[in-house]
């Protein structure tokens, strides 16, 4: 009856750790997926009566590769932007902070901040909390 009882409650305490380490709200809705990466410009657009409109990113000069953000593990984000009839890349560094679902770029002083709408191996969307605009970036 002993070793039934020590069973019982070995199996009650394995239950209760694995229900509070599955809880839903771990994360607050905050994708695992690492932020950091090289994301190539792919589409810009909003929302329009109630739908998502995207469009091919009009940034991206013709002929070009497309431009780019690189967020480094060293909080660095880089902006790479090609344009001329040379494809002239200029490169813009600035930094980046994470905060849950909440992405704030800041280059030359001024500052972004995005929701991060889908974070995957292959996709990063952003909506910019003051405008928004969406952006869809592309690995």
């Amino acid at each position: 009856m002993k070793n039934l009882k020590k069973i019982l409650f070995v199996v009650a305490l394995g239950l209760g750790m694995f229900a509070t380490s599955c809880s839903s709200d771990d994360n607050e809705g905050e994708t695992i997926i690492p932020l950091e990466g090289k994301y190539n410009l792919s589409k810009q657009g909003g929302i329009v009566n109630g739908q998502e409109v995207l469009v091919d990113a009009p940034q991206n000069a013709s002929g070009c590769n497309r431009d780019y953000l690189d967020l480094r593990l060293s909080n660095a984000a880089v902006i790479g932007d090609y344009s001329g009839s040379n494809c002239a890349l200029t490169e813009t560094t600035g930094t980046y902070v994470r905060s849950h679902n909440d992405l704030t770029v800041t280059i030359g002083g001024a500052s972004t901040t995005s929701d991060i709408m889908n974070l995957t191996n292959k996709e990063l969307k952003l909506k910019d909390k003051a405008t928004g605009v969406i952006t869809v970036y592309t690995r």
